[in-house]
């Protein structure tokens, strides 16, 4: 029987991260980004539980509207926050975790639009409190996250996603995955030094690889051929991944890339191992513009145009084979449109990722990856970011005592550890999300109370 819950607490605090090396993506720039914390208490009943989660809030990522300031995108999202814990609290019978989602969401939805914010943004503030109702959840009723959605604790059902039906979102839960590593793919920025990819592969062993596009086919194909150079003096079997972060606003310059691409002997080896290519036009063309010729030579995903859940579906019908997971964007759709996926037809889900932080946003983010079955994932934060940050020093060694396998200290912090390319999950399959360190012991020091302010709508 699926249990049913009330919410009774939700708090909120974040953190400022500084980066190490400047994050560039798109035509955005970022150096240093609050991370939000959320802390939910839920009673089951009558037993109380404390679950937790953590998500980078990165600016002009959710909303890429020039007329808004780095720091207004940020507002957006504790605003999405905000909004979304009054909906959450509301007095209410008791229900099923999804249910209970099921019903905040479109409430959300209308709540954020009435406040300006875009829907990708109005997604953030569920996402991140459903991830700590069933961290709770998975910590009252003593179970690891692998298990807990295999057994669909939370009652996941289609009542948001009518091209599917119960026995195939109750088929993919059973069926999912739990593998003892996963593959890392290291992101190239567009400031990243072509040579930072010989170190990584001889420090790390990346064998994955994701490279940022800028937009302009000219430029791109140079830097691909740097690039190329050197993954392809590695002499190791790669594999790679494009990001255009929305740059191609033309699609006649999308095909110009891809005929250079297919045209050019310097470009052979990494063309035959390029998998797919992300997010190549504006999200407001996305669900307007055919692929057409392009689908026929590539593989083509949605990621930030991914705002609904509805949103998989219709990018198929233009010519999209896949879209990206993001526990920003909503765990729950990353299941379900890893149900869609599974039905076959050469679809897929990707694992990507917004600068995951160490500790408790990478793992339950990289979980959520393993179990709908993505053998590899882009994991930005233990490049971009120096290990743990600005975490206190007794959380980071918390979490480095908990999940040994996961990271190791070096060079004076604590980081991910990356094993001939790849992360150990054992330690992640541990009573609730991902998680041995206890919510209570989760920023609780230097954090502020998150807090919204009024900004132009």
């Amino acid at each position: 029987m699926t249990p049913t819950l009330t919410v009774r607490d939700i708090r909120l605090a974040e953190r400022k991260v500084t980066f190490r090396h400047p994050f560039r993506f798109g035509d955005v720039t970022v150096t240093a980004a609050p991370q939000a914390f959320v802390h939910v208490e839920i009673e089951v009943d009558g037993e109380r539980s404390l679950g937790a989660s953590a998500e980078l809030m990165v600016p002009k990522w959710f909303d890429k509207n020039p007329a808004r300031s780095v720091d207004d995108t940020i507002e957006e999202l504790r605003r999405s926050l905000t909004l979304a814990r009054q909906l959450y609290l509301e007095p209410r019978k008791p229900l099923s975790a999804f249910a209970l989602h099921a019903l905040v969401y479109p409430r959300q939805l209308k709540a954020c639009a009435a406040a300006g914010l875009p829907q990708l943004a109005a997604l953030y503030g569920p996402a991140e409190i459903d991830k700590a109702i069933l961290d709770a959840l998975l910590r009252l009723l003593d179970l690891h996250v692998f298990s807990g959605l295999a057994r669909n604790v939370m009652g996941l059902d289609a009542r948001l996603t009518p091209d599917l039906d119960a026995a195939a979102v109750s088929r993919f839960l059973s069926g999912g995955q739990r593998p003892e590593t996963i593959d890392v793919r290291h992101t190239v920025g567009m400031m990243d030094e072509p040579d930072t990819l010989r170190a990584v592969a001889e420090a790390d062993g990346c064998r994955y690889f994701k490279i940022k596009l800028c937009g302009d086919p000219d430029r791109d194909i140079v830097r691909l051929g740097e690039l190329a150079a050197v993954l392809d003096a590695l002499a190791i079997d790669y594999r790679a991944t494009l990001d255009a972060n929305e740059q191609y606003a033309e699609p006649d310059k999308l095909m110009t890339l891809i005929d250079r691409l297919d045209a050019s002997a310097a470009l052979a080896r990494l063309r035959a191992r390029l998998l797919y290519i992300e997010q190549p036009l504006p999200r407001e063309l996305t669900f307007t513009t055919p692929l057409g010729e392009a689908a026929r030579r590539f593989a083509f995903i949605v990621d930030e145009a991914d705002d609904g859940y509805d949103a998989f579906p219709r990018a198929l019908a233009l010519g999209y084979r896949g879209i990206s997971s993001k526990s920003c964007k909503g765990f729950y759709k990353s299941l379900l449109n890893g149900a869609r996926a599974a039905r076959g037809q050469g679809l897929f889900v990707s694992a990507e990722d917004l600068t995951c932080q160490a500790g408790l946003a990478v793992q339950q983010d990289t979980a959520l990856a393993a179990f709908i079955g993505c053998t590899h994932i882009e994991r930005n934060g233990h490049h971009y970011v120096d290990g743990f940050a600005q975490t206190p020093p007794a959380e980071a060694q918390a979490f480095l005592a908990a999940h040994p396998d996961l990271y190791r200290e070096r060079d004076g912090a604590i980081r991910l550890a990356i094993d001939d390319g790849r992360l150990s999950l054992g330690s992640l399959a541990v009573p609730g999300f991902a998680s041995g360190v206890a919510p209570e012991a989760i920023a609780s020091l230097s954090t502020t109370e998150l807090r919204t302010k009024e900004f132009a709508t």
